[in-house]
């Protein structure tokens, strides 16, 4: 399974890409409006340290202005894929910019195995359901991504669209994601963080460093 960073944090991808655990990048509207940095110029920084998917989300709501502002936004990088609402208009425009223009797409606010199926048929790159949400209205995100991916396999001879599980919530959300063979899942920072941790690793390294300081020995001979 890919992971994928949800975040605009350009100091935090700096410190972290060199792990090679990054796999892509997503972002939203809202991320993008608290940088200071002009929209352009922070995509092209992301872009240039991410040599995976950076998905990058139109502001228009017409299907004609996705297009024309998909096209636009698809120029900033290569590795840009556009982000549509799935919307009545999102999915034409994801038909036309798949299919007529090559342009990747990410079909997001995805929240019904219904939308799902359509933004497979439209030539949709991601679809990315959001689990948190579903979660937050008493139902379960992961049996929605469950779902999903069990139709995805039935027809993928003619479905080609990759799961992004979004709206992550927990290292929980990322092993269930896992193990229903969900294709990415895009965290946040601080879950990424998290999932490097545990009591353990950090206890069993303090008592191998107090033992090996006790003995008095070296590694090398100086």
């Amino acid at each position: 399974m890919k992971i994928f960073l949800d975040t605009v944090d350009i100091e935090f991808l700096k410190e972290f890409s060199i792990t090679g655990l990054i796999d892509g990048i997503t972002t939203n509207p809202l991320l993008l409006s608290k940088s200071n940095l002009e929209c352009h110029d922070l995509i092209f920084n992301i872009c240039s340290l991410i040599t995976g998917p950076v998905s990058i989300e139109v502001i228009s709501t017409s299907y004609k202005d996705m297009i024309k502002e998909g096209l636009e936004i698809s120029k900033i990088a290569d590795n840009i894929v556009v982000k549509l609402p799935l919307t009545y208009d999102g999915l034409i425009a994801c038909k036309v910019l798949s299919y007529e223009y090559n342009v990747k797409v990410n079909v997001t606010l995805c929240f019904s195995v219904s939308q799902a199926i359509l933004a497979a048929k439209v030539g949709a790159y991601f679809i990315s359901p959001f689990v948190g949400r579903i979660d937050d209205i008493g139902q379960s995100g992961m049996q929605l991504i469950e779902a999903i991916h069990k139709i995805y396999t039935n027809y993928n001879n003619a479905f080609n669209t990759e799961i992004i599980v979004a709206s992550v919530r927990s290292v929980t959300h990322v092993i269930q994601a896992a193990k229903i063979g969900a294709d990415i899942v895009t965290v946040p920072p601080s879950i990424f963080k998290q999932m490097f941790m545990h009591p353990l690793t950090d206890k069993g390294l303090e008592d191998f460093l107090q033992n090996w300081n006790a003995s008095g020995k070296k590694m090398f001979s100086s």
